[in-house]
């Protein structure tokens, strides 16, 4: 079920939707949870889904410090990195330096970064920035180009990245 009907290709569609849609793009800012229910990706690891969005002088990741607190209807099954203790902690202390070290991702010290706190409570998703040269990609092709880590916000979409070693 997880590899054909709930993961990374949920959240992909969103993306997709609201890179094609500005008015989806805009509802999704304001209520992530409605406009993500509204193409049936809902559950328990998703009532309340607040999403992020990338620009170019914001990047924004997730974590959640405490356990491993994760959108799983849109994202599917947490990566092991996320769940390690070692991301949870050097993410909130050290974003720059663990984004550029352990994924890759070494954002021009211009940009913000914002490390948003997954909880019981709520969860969040990043909604990418969308890649230059694909203006003329339909939703289809748009969602192929999205990646789970994209939208935990360790990724660039374009940009090379290693996985986290744990």
């Amino acid at each position: 079920i997880y590899e054909t009907e709930v993961g990374p290709m949920n959240g992909a569609e969103v993306v997709a939707r609201a890179w094609s849609d500005p008015d989806y793009r805009e509802w999704l800012l304001e209520d992530g949870t409605a406009a993500i229910d509204e193409l049936g990706y809902t559950g328990v690891q998703g009532v309340d889904i607040e999403v992020r969005e990338n620009t170019p002088d914001t990047h924004n990741v997730i974590v959640c410090t405490l356990c491993s607190c994760y959108p799983w209807p849109v994202l599917g099954l947490p990566p092991t990195w996320y769940k390690s203790p070692a991301y949870r902690s050097r993410i909130v202390k050290r974003p720059r330096r663990t984004l550029r070290d352990e994924f890759d991702l070494d954002l021009e010290e211009t940009v913000e970064i914002e490390v948003w706190d997954s909880s019981s409570e709520i969860r969040y998703m990043v909604l990418p920035q969308r890649p230059p040269g694909t203006e003329g990609m339909s939703e289809s092709e748009l969602k192929e180009l999205v990646t789970r880590d994209s939208m935990i916000g360790v990724e660039r979409l374009g940009e090379t990245k290693e996985k986290m070693q744990t």
